[in-house]
């Protein structure tokens, strides 16, 4: 199989590994396959994929989006990342848990986290690309995110003084999200 499941760390996440080929020439490997993916129980079909770049400190999150439902594939093309996610689902038993692990080019591990997560990370180096495919187009009438620093959430970032964006700065609690109609959705 050339991809190993290295974990699952809470209900629908899966954290896995695609096998790399090595030789003379350098490196192969195959990050995506649809009917590996559906063997494992992800999804095989994503809609769009973005990438971001980040110095050093930076954390970008917690995002979500609720219509359409997005659900997201994440892997670190370039540098190191600590890439989260949070159980947001109003009905869930792990509401408010989250998750997190450090991830880099060299070791090649994805964290696929379905809709109803809150998804964000922090750059441990400078230059850090972040690759994410997504199952839903984005729709910025219906996305919104969660404080990276929400106490009930507690999520232990390696980093003490972050740069976020404005949009991230004034984030709303896990509380907040879940008093709003959208909430309802997952």
């Amino acid at each position: 199989m050339p991809f190993q499941i290295l974990d699952r760390p809470l209900p629908g996440v899966v954290v896995l590994q695609p096998d790399a080929y090595a030789d003379e020439r350098g490196l192969f490997v195959e990050s995506f396959r649809a009917d590996r993916f559906l063997e494992m129980g992800l999804p095989a079909t994503f809609v769009q994929e973005n990438q971001s770049t980040s110095r050093r400190g930076v954390i970008r999150g917690l995002h979500f989006q609720w219509e359409p439902p997005m659900g997201k594939l994440m892997r670190v093309t370039r540098g190191r990342a600590f890439l989260v996610g949070v159980d947001i689902r109003k009905d869930s038993e792990t509401l408010g848990r989250w998750f997190g692990l450090e991830a880099s080019d060299e070791d090649r591990i994805q964290v696929w986290a379905p809709a109803g997560f809150a998804r964000g990370f922090s750059a441990l180096e400078d230059g850090t690309e972040v690759l994410y495919k997504c199952t839903g187009t984005y729709d910025p009438r219906h996305e919104s995110g969660i404080r990276w620093d929400d106490p009930r959430i507690g999520i232990r970032w390696p980093v003490k003084d972050p740069l976020l964006s404005q949009k991230d700065r004034a984030a709303q609690s896990l509380d907040d999200w879940l008093r709003r109609p959208e909430s309802k959705h997952f």
